[in-house]
Parts: structure tokens; C-alpha cells; sequence
């Protein structure tokens, strides 16, 4: 049949238009080469910018000027430049010398070469035969991290999005092989519990609750004067609970707690969960990497008895975000937990010789995140992130020092790269409890201002009550001069906020 005048022009157009999301070469490579020259502008005067820049959520809706969808696009090239603009001008810079609030740390250039190149390969790391060689690239960034912090060989493990994920596939692993399907919240076989210290990230309490134990199946155990757990006390709970029928499954210790840093006593940890027949596994997600440096705390070492540890490689590797890890002792724990196989799924499952990654964790679509890790690992090498590393930890015990030598800043804790302290004013040394609300007030406000003020960016932690604010250098670009400049940031911002909350008769007191 012959087509009509409007059927040939229809097809002609379907042939001729390209998508609006198609770029042509030429565009690619003229967008391309234009945002890769301002990123490189941005990293080059980054220590300049200030840290952060105060603003108001509704400043920054007002920056993207509201509106509503557009009918129509524009051109790919301005779109990034206007995009980038407002990234660099109205973002947290977690990448300046100067940040040290939370454990995100400086993100390795490369990284975002290599985030460019896996969006623009786009592979699905949730089955080998979509994923070739993206696969087997994440199976050699898992075991080199594996090798680097002292775990056993042939392990299993996978690339998450960051430690919360990471420490939620351990705690699965576990329940599925000490469990299996039990009810977890009782039964015949008794509640299960899990056991860990009062400083544990807040990830336990998602994870019990989200996955049916309640967040009441938690035993906390009380920590030291240097906030580790008490492996005895622990120990106790579990005894404790066996007699009254539940059912102990889980141990977990800590390679560096959020608020100070401390890493738990291993393996003490992992012996207790040997004798009890319990799955141990080990949150690193922030101190695990410092198991490579030569002088690693001596308990950092129990770390390679775990049946399961979470790290982060977007924390003491310098990845860009995401990027977690996790592994497991035995593999076929992994599958365990988490291969289903649906009629619908033909990816060659029964096959030995390749992961297939929607078997061994949550997500069956899965990004390349493990491009980023494996070429920042072939980049620095075993030897440069030690140099790394250390490095902020010798930053960290020099930021110390700076403070404690201030007699209008009380320095708390050091322990790997986080530093625990607080302003105190002359006249209320000393005064203990009575000074306390007041304190705990003057220095939560404190960190209001340093975190809105730009010139150095910090976080807080709650040690015994006393409201204390908190620096961890996970940093390659923070410099020693950087470290010695705080005490001066703070107490200059100290004493002004000081004058204006109390007083004038109560500063003569």
C-alpha cells in the first residue's frame, strides 16, 4: 500500500529527529571539556572558598528560581554550566581542608573521572552476564580491600552505598545462618537478641527494628572510661538472656565509634561469640582501613575474626559518595540470605566461575560505584593510603594538643582521627555539674556558628552528659596549619557568644 503524504512525513521525521537527550559528539565533547576545565578551576581554589556559606532553605529554592516543570529543554552545554555554578557557589565543600564534621572525607579527583566514564558505560552490576567486566572489577576491589585490612582470603563481600547498607547485610547474613526462618521476635526457639555497646552507631537500632526483632531485641552493654565496650558485662547479658530462653545470634564491635573514635576490644568480642556459638561482626565502616597502618591499635587486629565486617571506602579511602563495603567470612552466607530465583531471572545462576551480585545483597539493579574504589586502589597503592591515613591521625593528635594547650578549651578525646572538646570560659572552670547546662548550651550554639561561619566546619558528640563538639580528619587536602588555626576560630566565636548569653553580673562573678 502506498503511504499517504502525512504517513512519509511522519516517518521522515522518526528518522531525522534525534531524542532530546541525544548529544551529538561534537556537543559531548564541547560540554565535556568545558565542565571538566571549571571542576578543575573549583579543586584548584577550594581551600580559598569558605567552607560552607549560610543561607536559608528558601534562599536556595530561590537560586533555582522556582516555576514549574518546563515544556521545553534547553541546551545540554548551558544547563551544566548553570548547574555547576550552583553546585560550587551554595554547597558543603567536604573536600576543603577545613571540613572535618562528619566522617566524609576528601574525594579522590580521579573518582569523578571514574563516576563519568561508569555512567557512561552504564552497566548493571547485578548480574555478570550484564556486567562483564564491571563485575569482575568489583570482585577485585572487594578483595583488595579484604586484603588490606588483615581479612582472610576468598571472603565474600559486595559494594554498597555506605555503612548503614553495609552493617544491614551483615546483620542479615547473620540472622539467616544462625535463624533461618525462625520468627524473630519468638517462639519455640526464643527471641532473638543482639549485643552490642551503648556507643553503637544507630544503624542496629534500623536494622532490628526494619528486619522483625524490634529495637527492643537490642542488649547494650556498657563501655570503659575510653568508651569501649566491657567485653564481661557483655557477656553477662548474653548468659542472662540464654537462661531466660531467647535466643543470642549477633555480637558486634565497633572500629571506631562515631562520637570519639574507639575501637572496641576484638578480640575479646570475637572469642565470646566462638564460645557462644554466635555470628561476630565488625562495624568499620569508619576505622576499619586503619588496620593497615603498621602502629594500628593493637585491638584493630580482632577485626580479621569477624563473620562479617562493614567498611566504607567514601570514608578513609577518599571515594566519592556512595561507596560502602561489606564482607563475610564465608560466602555461601551471602547467598544464603539473599538468592531468590524467579522464573523470570535467566543469568545463569547455577555457574560457579562469576558473581552474579543480586544473589549476595538488597539490590538487583546495581551501579558501577566499584569503578571509583578499584582505580583510587591501582592509584595510591597499599603504601600511599597508609601514608594517608596516618597522616590524619598525626593531624588528629596535633589538633589535640592545639586545643588542650588553649586555657579557654577543654580538650576530651583523641583516639584514630577524632577529637572531642569544648569552649569553656575562664571563670566557669571547675564548676563541674553546676556549670553543666550552661556549658552544654553555650557550646551547642558554638557549633551553630562555626558550621554557619565557613572558616572551619565541625560536628558534636555527647560524652557523660557534657555536650562537646567534635573534628575527624578523613582529609588528604587538611595541612597542619589548618589543625593549629581551630583553637583560635573557636575561642574567638566562643567568647563573643559567651558575652552575649550571660549576663554582665554573672560574668563578674
Amino acid at each position: 500500500m502506498e503511504k499517504t503524504p502525512l504517513r512519509r512525513s511522519r516517518a521522515v521525521a522518526a528518522r531525522a529527529r534525534p531524542a532530546p537527550l541525544e548529544m551529538s559528539p561534537r556537543e559531548f565533547r564541547s560540554a565535556g571539556h568545558r565542565l571538566v576545565e571549571d571542576i578543575a578551576k573549583f579543586l584548584d581554589s577550594i581551600a580559598k572558598r569558605p567552607v560552607t556559606r549560610s543561607g536559608t532553605a528558601r534562599d536556595i529554592r530561590a537560586r533555582l528560581g522556582g516555576g514549574r516543570f518546563p515544556k521545553r529543554g534547553k541546551p545540554a552545554g548551558a544547563l551544566l554550566r548553570e548547574a555547576a555554578e550552583l553546585l560550587f557557589d551554595h554547597s558543603l565543600l567536604n573536600g576543603h581542608p577545613r571540613f572535618w564534621g562528619y566522617i566524609t572525607s576528601s574525594a579522590a579527583p580521579l573518582g569523578a573521572l571514574a563516576d563519568l566514564l561508569a555512567s557512561a558505560v552504564n552497566p548493571n552490576v547485578g548480574a555478570w552476564i550484564l556486567s562483564p567486566m564491571a563485575s569482575e572489577i568489583e570482585a577485585q576491589a572487594v578483595g583488595w580491600i579484604g586484603e588490606m585490612i588483615g581479612y582472610p582470603a576468598g571472603a565474600g563481600g559486595l559494594l554498597v552505598s555506605g555503612g548503614n547498607m553495609a552493617n544491614f547485610i551483615g546483620f542479615l547474613a547473620a540472622r539467616k545462618a544462625q535463624a533461618g526462618g525462625e520468627n524473630p521476635r519468638g517462639g519455640a526457639g526464643g527471641r532473638l537478641r543482639a549485643y552490642c555497646s551503648t556507643e553503637t552507631h544507630t544503624w542496629i537500632q534500623k536494622a532490628a527494628d526494619l528486619f522483625g526483632l524490634g529495637a527492643d531485641a537490642i542488649r547494650y552493654a556498657p563501655v570503659n572510661a575510653d568508651f569501649q565496650v566491657k567485653p564481661q558485662e557483655l557477656d553477662s547479658l548474653i548468659e542472662e538472656d540464654m537462661r531466660r530462653g531467647d535466643r543470642p545470634f549477633l555480637v558486634i564491635g565497633t572500629a571506631g565509634t562515631v562520637s570519639t573514635g574507639a575501637v572496641d576490644p576484638l578480640r575479646e568480642l570475637a572469642e565470646i561469640a566462638r564460645r557462644r556459638g554466635l555470628w561476630f561482626h565488625v562495624d568499620g565502616a569508619y576505622g576499619g582501613f586503619a588496620a593497615c597502618l603498621r602502629d594500628a591499635p593493637a585491638d584493630l587486629a580482632g577485626i580479621a575474626a569477624a563473620d562479617s565486617v562493614a567498611v566504607d571506602p567514601h570514608k578513609w579511602l577518599y571515594a566519592p559518595l556512595e561507596a560502602g563495603c561489606v564482607l563475610v567470612r564465608d560466602r555461601r552466607a551471602l547467598k544464603d540470605a539473599f538468592s531468590f530465583h524467579p522464573p523470570y531471572y535467566q543469568f545463569g545462576t547455577e555457574q560457579e566461575d562469576f558473581v552474579n551480585y543480586f544473589e549476595w545483597g538488597l539490590q538487583n539493579s546495581r551501579g558501577f560505584r566499584a569503578l571509583k574504589v578499584w582505580l583510587g586502589l591501582r592509584q595510591a597503592g597499599l603504601e600511599g593510603y597508609r601514608r594517608m591515613i596516618a597522616r590524619d591521625v598525626r593531624l588528629a593528635s596535633e589538633m589535640f594538643r592545639a586545643l588542650d594547650a588553649h586555657p579557654e578549651i577543654e580538650a576530651r578525646t583523641v583516639a584514630l582521627s577524632i577529637v572531642t572538646f569544648r569552649y569553656v570560659p575562664p571563670e566557669m572552670r571547675g564548676r563541674g555539674a553546676e556549670a553543666r547546662e550552661y556549658l552544654n548550651r553555650l557550646n551547642a550554639q558554638l557549633l551553630d556558628r562555626l558550621q554557619r561561619g565557613g572558616e572551619a566546619f565541625v560536628s558534636n558528640a555527647i560524652l557523660q552528659e557534657d555536650f562537646v563538639l567534635r573534628a575527624c580528619i578523613v582529609n588528604f587536602r587538611t595541612q597542619l596549619e589548618d589543625v593549629r588555626a581551630l583553637p583560635e576560630i573557636v575561642v574567638r566565636l566562643g567568647r563573643r557568644l559567651d558575652s552575649q548569653l550571660r549576663p554582665r553580673e554573672a560574668l563578674a562573678d
